[in-house]
């Protein structure tokens, strides 16, 4: 519930005034994202580690499950966990070290937390449905305008130009 300053506009020379608090409480929310199709899937969880990850997974999974999931992740160690049970139709994509600039979903954390500045919640619970309703309020359209790297698309044109090779050989 710590209070996370952002820019506003002043007069020069005029310091903003904004309500503050430093209350160390957390809450964590996991997310992924489709730059392709829009959907989005969150989950509000107490901790980071990789018990709550693994439940987010098994929740994620149960989305539309005969669709086959593809999760760009950074290396964090709970995402790389031994004892995580990856769902059968998940697909973990580990980016290089120190490249967040690459995770479409960096861009939509950045969004949220720039709805978070200079708020002040009550509670945890207060800042939890703000979160709340700050997902609700992404659209489709959003999220794939926000998450839409190239690098998305010349993949999935590799995907099926292979696709192409692979069950529709040319015949000599």
């Amino acid at each position: 519930m710590f209070t996370r300053n952002g820019k506003s506009v002043t007069a020069i020379s005029v310091k903003p005034i904004c309500t503050f608090q430093q209350v160390f409480k957390s809450t964590w929310i996991s997310g992924a994202f489709s730059p392709i199709t829009g959907d989005h899937f969150q989950l509000i969880l107490p901790h980071c580690n990789a018990d709550n990850f693994q439940v987010f997974l098994n929740d994620f999974s149960k989305e539309n499950p005969k669709e086959l999931k593809i999760m760009v992740l950074d290396n964090g160690r709970f995402h790389k966990a031994k004892r995580l049970i990856i769902p059968e139709n998940i697909v973990l994509v580990f980016l290089p070290p120190y490249s967040p600039e690459l995770n479409p979903a960096e861009k939509i954390w950045a969004k949220y937390k720039r709805e978070f500045t200079n708020k002040f919640y009550n509670s945890l619970e207060d800042a939890e449905n703000f979160i709340t309703m700050i997902v609700k309020a992404s659209s489709k359209k959003e999220v794939m305008r926000i998450c839409v790297y190239c690098y998305v698309f010349y993949v999935m044109h590799q995907i099926k130009r292979l696709k192409m090779i692979l069950f529709h050989p040319r015949e000599k």
